[in-house]
């Protein structure tokens, strides 16, 4: 149940609802809930400026959306405004000094990039089409995208040269979003931070100027940064995460969690040597403020499975860390949202990939509702898909280069045969791969059991289902603070912020996934 506050005149009240409230529906109930007898309004914001159907859905998501006020259409000729006292003034016959707000001055600066941007595009072949196409979708597709990026940063170059200023890029960016709202992305700080981001120059509309820049320069390269993740050394012109699995979080509070080395110690020796499951959970509960500090320890962090082994043979332990380590609500979401919303929609956004064969084997199996022959599961293929959405990002000049989205898979989920050693698997690793999902079955349909494998150890997923177990994989990189997979990064911030919520205010996603990120948060 969600509530929003509507002033009507001198009244204010909350208009509840459940779901998805639309435009028409939000008017509809503010009718019958101030008892106004037509629905010619006009809903203003904190700021009274008026909220129309294309930006209502886009307000709506936000947090901390304010009072949103409702005005007969015949009412609203009398002109409003804030003068320098802060006080909403009525004109009158006599003249008036109006002074805007802060507000006001930069919903007004907006608008004029907006309307900057549009008349680039209207000005140039194929800008028509795609304000046309946004008109009838509410969206963009890859490719019109594109075209929308290099027409506008042709203009950019023509009038500020190769290397326009950060406000310039900036100003183009925000005209973006404010001409186009569903591009925004609801889960960044600025909404346009895809089209540009002036902390670390990404974005589309940098992308497309650091290729003109290499085009002009005849192609030389600048030297890439080299980032170092959690065990992990990489090359990469992306930038580091700030946010996510290998954040050191505030420990854990609660009565029975044991506070001293010793108890820690005889708690540790106990579970070593007792069978009983129960008596292992909570014992596991009662160090986890220990195990937190263990795993963040350079030192000590190898040696997590000698000392909690129990982790390699009770499923459910990944669970109860993760939980609290945020909470129940954090813990159940992707369980609750992927099978209701994000995996129809993922089938949606797939039919605007290059279907190649191996696409579209995973999009058949995704789609299929009874068990499937061969191939992966409905739920494990839908997930699959994902990774071709947010494909891997170059590795810089680090070879292979760029992994194809079909490689990309084989880091998150391997098949073996039931009857086939485990261990052997285990042993036969020769590079160090970050947390993936070890299958073990007859065949890719016909699961018996999943594993998540990290550091050669492979630990039990407590639930059969590939969704479950997905969930449980997510989870482990939190629980045991590893990063993710430099091939996988893109799926799993995507996952992060999209879905669990998580970080979203310290973890940088690569535009393409905040791109993805807009999308599917409309």
């Amino acid at each position: 149940m969600q509530a929003v506050r509507v002033k009507y005149r001198e009244q204010q009240k909350y208009i509840c609802f459940e779901g998805q409230l639309t435009y028409t529906s939000f008017l509809e109930c503010v009718a019958k809930k101030f008892n106004i007898p037509n629905l010619d309004f006009k809903v203003l914001d904190d700021s009274k400026t008026e909220v129309d159907e294309d930006v209502f859905d886009f307000l709506m998501k936000k947090q901390n959306l304010g009072v949103l006020e409702i005005c007969q259409a015949q009412d609203s000729s009398s002109t409003s405004f804030t003068s320098s006292s802060g006080e909403i003034e009525v004109d009158s016959d006599d003249t008036i000094l109006l002074q805007h707000s802060p507000t006001t001055r930069r919903r007004a600066d907006d608008t004029s990039l907006a309307r900057m941007v549009e008349d680039v595009l209207k000005n140039k072949p194929g800008g028509e089409r795609i304000i046309n196409d946004y008109a009838r979708t509410k969206s963009l597709t890859d490719s019109r995208r594109r075209d929308m990026v290099k027409i506008l940063v042709a203009q950019m170059t023509s009038e500020h040269g190769t290397s326009p200023s950060r406000r310039v890029k900036e100003n183009y960016a925000k005209g973006i979003i404010t001409l186009f709202p569903y591009l925004a992305d609801p889960r960044s700080r600025l909404g346009y931070e895809h089209f540009y981001n002036a902390e670390d120059g990404s974005g589309y509309l940098a992308w497309r100027l650091k290729f003109i820049q290499k085009e002009a320069s005849n192609g030389q390269n600048k030297t890439p940064r080299i980032l170092v993740g959690h065990g992990v050394t990489f090359l990469s012109y992306s930038y580091p995460l700030l946010g996510g699995p290998t954040s050191d979080r505030d420990c854990f509070r609660e009565d029975n969690c044991l506070m001293t080395d010793s108890l820690c110690s005889e708690a540790i020796a106990l579970m070593k040597h007792t069978a009983d499951e129960g008596i292992v959970m909570m014992k596991m509960k009662q160090t986890f403020n220990y195990r937190q500090k263990m795993i963040h320890d350079p030192v000590k962090s190898s040696d997590i499975f000698l000392d909690f082994p129990r982790f390699l043979d009770i499923g459910g332990l990944i669970e109860q860390d993760f939980t609290l380590m945020f909470d129940e609500a954090t813990s159940a979401k992707f369980l609750e949202k992927w099978p209701t919303v994000y995996k129809q929609k993922v089938l949606e956004q797939s039919r605007g990939l290059t279907q190649s064969d191996d696409l579209q084997y995973l999009v058949q199996n995704a789609e299929c509702t009874i068990e499937v022959e061969n191939g992966w599961d409905s739920d494990m293929s839908s997930i699959l898909i994902l990774v071709h959405l947010l494909p891997p990002s170059p590795h810089g000049r680090k070879r292979p280069g760029k992994l194809s989205a079909r490689q990309a898979c084989e880091h998150h989920v391997k098949f073996i045969k039931t009857g086939t050693s485990i261990q052997g698997h285990l042993d036969g690793i020769t590079e160090s791969l970050q947390p993936y999902l070890l299958a073990v079955g007859t065949q890719r349909s016909v699961i018996h059991k999943y594993f998540v494998v990290i550091d050669k150890h492979a630990v039990p997923c407590k639930s059969p289902g590939s969704l479950a177990c997905f969930d449980e994989l997510f989870k482990a990189h939190f629980v045991f603070g590893t990063s993710y997979d430099h091939d996988l990064v893109n799926m799993y911030n995507f996952l992060q912020t999209a879905i669990y919520e998580i970080d979203v205010d310290t973890t940088k996603v690569n535009p393409r996934a905040a791109e993805l990120r807009a999308r599917m948060l409309r």
